[in-house]
């Protein structure tokens, strides 16, 4: 076997263990059968992760990271709060697409499976929801969006835009609506729900 870097191993191991993850379940993931995967003893493997859930643990980093970097790359405080939010929403939804693994780790893996994930890693998992709350806290600020909670915003946010990436990857959409028009028309959904154009009371 030809010698690996030890940091080519540890992208072998999280490679590995993201697939077996999401094929086989977290129930079913072991050290030993990723270093069987792997060809590797049981050992390396625990030479760079002291048991599954580090292991876990450090995917979701990954994914957090590369989804919170996409975000930064789309957003721009100097555009119009509704682009923004436009502008985040496909990003989101893209990265979920393109990355199902990651996102099936961080969003839909059952957290009874795994111990509690740190707080220092929630707080800058926490960083994305942020990012949701501030475009919505600029247009709050300019009198385009209704005021509340800009937190609470995100959430809102959030939950259809989760809804629609867990449901466009396990193709769950009815098949007569293209998955380009319900991308369309959530986002759209998601900035109506937003502007300041309150219905009347007695509609």
């Amino acid at each position: 076997m030809a010698k690996v870097s030890e940091s080519d191993l540890q992208r072998k191991i999280l490679d590995t263990a993201r697939h077996l993850l999401t094929t086989d379940g977290y129930t079913k993931l072991s050290m030993r059968k990723i270093a069987k995967s792997i060809g590797y003893s049981a050992t390396s493997i625990y030479l760079h992760f002291s048991n599954k859930d580090e292991l876990v643990h450090a995917l979701i980093d990954e994914g957090v990271d590369i989804l919170f970097t996409a975000l930064q790359e789309a957003d721009n405080p100097a555009l119009h709060p509704v682009t923004r939010v436009q502008r985040l929403c496909r990003t989101y939804i893209e990265f979920g697409l393109k990355r199902p693994q990651y996102y099936e780790i961080m969003y839909v893996l059952h957290p009874e499976y795994i111990k509690r994930y740190p707080a220092e890693k929630y707080r800058k998992a926490r960083r994305i929801l942020g990012m949701f709350a501030s475009a919505a806290e600029a247009g709050m600020d300019r009198g385009d969006f209704d005021q509340r909670e800009p937190m609470l915003c995100a959430n809102l946010m959030w939950t259809q835009l989760h809804g629609v990436v867990t449901l466009l990857m396990s193709e769950r959409v009815d098949k007569r609506i293209s998955s380009e028009k319900l991308v369309d028309a959530t986002c759209e959904h998601i900035v109506r729900s937003l502007v300041n154009n309150p219905m009347p009371m007695d509609v």
